[in-house]
């Protein structure tokens, strides 16, 4: 995700013990910096105790955020004791990233007037005050905590995701490589819908692809690096002369397509212009995308590419893009999922060997392989989160769950990369596919992100989410 940053705050009320907010910007500072993160923070000597309470200290810090923005990802609000929400209001009226509100516990024995913090209360204080005036934040249970603790720890990495995927998606462009070939309408989107929740799509025709694809220079160390890059992500040893040259002018082309137009992910056209101009398929150039954080579903799915770029952003893990595909035997909450390759090399079990796309190939045998760019391995086991989405009557919806990746083996004449999956309730999520109109496609990361996801969908990027279970 790289590294998040925040800008702190600590909210005092007079009446209360502000000689607790000094201690209180000590322990948050070194929790901050403990876990990896960045922090900036307002002057202490520029308010009462350094904390944020009237209104114009509350001007001040809008202030002191307006001159630094752009150098920090999300706000924590840390109380210390009630915090005035008079302060906060105006502190917060123009922040553009999430705010996560955090208050201290008090502790038996320790509550006579002059010790006694009252941040319990004034958290729901200042929540309910922002949400009159429409600021945007997050809490999590339980609703107080030190700093120090291992539960605070807990819900200041979980934040961290959160502006991690708001960050992401924040004036997004998706590309579209390529036309949606016609046999597949289930991928159809609207760029319209997309543009209305701040998402770009950039069009780049395959033909253009291949043209470039054509122009790289074999001499150059741009090619070379690319060459021994696929060349060491997959036994390549059985593809035909030419195409391992194929596979590393795509990914040279592909990459500079991410930089040239400033892309967060894209979907590709995978046939058959890459088989009838090189005899391959773009799977395994895929998954070393997907290793580097840039999200390329397949046939073409833009919605899908914007699932796996927010799965990436929150699990800071490659994404993975696969088929709802085969039943597995007769157990109603466990299936198949599957798709030609494209799955990163870091979550499949083993190296794995390239081999030509056999529905590609059907009725070209003879041709020995058309379609080179295939992987044929397993996918690691291991919990996973699972998302796909759809634009529909100018709205972008998603679903969202977690699962696991089971340690099942499929027999050996499965073709290309599976993953058995166990998710409590398939058959429900299954049939609400159906119902209300997802495509084939289910894009996921191995790591629990699901709570992370809902979070900033629904509190920050104004998205909606389909309940499937």
């Amino acid at each position: 995700m790289g590294k998040i940053t925040f800008a702190l705050y600590f909210a005092n009320r007079g009446f209360f013990p502000g000689e607790a907010i000094g201690e209180a910007r000590t322990e948050m500072e070194k929790t901050v910096s403990s876990l990896g993160f960045g922090y900036i923070e307002m002057e202490a000597s520029l308010t009462r105790f350094g904390a944020v309470e009237t209104q114009e200290e509350g001007y001040q810090y809008a202030r002191f955020l307006k001159e630094h923005e752009g150098e920090y990802d999300g706000v924590i609000m840390c109380l210390p004791n009630f915090g005035d929400e008079n302060g906060a209001l105006k502190a917060m009226h123009d922040c553009k990233v999430p705010i996560l509100l955090q208050a201290y516990p008090d502790e038996i024995g320790v509550m006579d007037f002059s010790h006694r913090r009252d941040a319990f209360c004034g958290k729901i204080s200042i929540a309910d005050t922002f949400r009159q005036a429409g600021i945007k934040f997050t809490v999590f249970p339980p609703h107080t905590c030190r700093p120090s603790s291992d539960t605070f720890c807990r819900q200041l990495v979980k934040f961290a995701q959160v502006c991690a995927v708001v960050k992401r998606m924040r004036d997004f462009n998706v590309g579209a490589f390529g036309a949606r070939t016609t046999a597949f309408k289930t991928v159809r989107f609207d760029e319209l819908a997309l543009q209305a929740h701040d998402i770009n799509c950039e069009t780049i025709d395959m033909y253009q692809i291949c043209r470039r694809m054509k122009e790289v220079d074999h001499n150059s160390e741009e090619f070379k690096e690319a060459y021994e890059k696929v060349i060491h992500a997959c036994d390549t040893r059985n593809m035909p002369d030419g195409t391992v040259e194929a596979q590393a002018a795509l990914y040279v082309t592909l990459k500079r397509l991410f930089r040239e137009f400033n892309l967060g992910a894209a979907a590709i056209r995978c046939w058959p212009d890459l088989q009838d101009e090189f005899r391959i398929t773009p799977c395994m150039v895929m998954g070393l995308l997907h290793e580097e954080h840039m999200p390329v579903a397949c046939e073409m799915d833009v919605c899908n590419a914007l699932a796996m770029a927010m799965l990436n952003a929150a699990a800071d893990l490659p994404p993975i893009c696969m088929d709802w595909n085969n039943n597995y035997s007769e157990e109603e909450d466990e299936c198949i999922l599957f798709h030609c390759g494209s799955i990163p090399e870091s979550q499949l079990m083993e190296k794995g060997t390239v081999i030509s796309h056999k529905m590609l190939d059907k009725g070209k045998e003879e041709l020995g392989g058309v379609a080179w760019g295939c992987k044929q391995v397993r996918v690691r086991p291991g919990t996973m989160t699972y998302m796909s989405a759809k634009t529909e009557n100018g709205r972008l919806t998603f679903y969202v769950g977690r699962g696991e990746i089971i340690d099942t083996e499929v027999e050996k004449e499965f073709f290309g990369c599976p993953a058995v999956i166990r998710i409590p309730g398939l058959q429900r999520l299954l049939l609400n596919i159906c119902k209300k109109g997802y495509r084939h496609h289910v894009s996921m990361v191995r790591s629990d992100v699901e709570d992370v996801l809902r979070e900033a969908i629904t509190t920050y990027l104004g998205y909606e989410i389909d309940e499937m279970l």
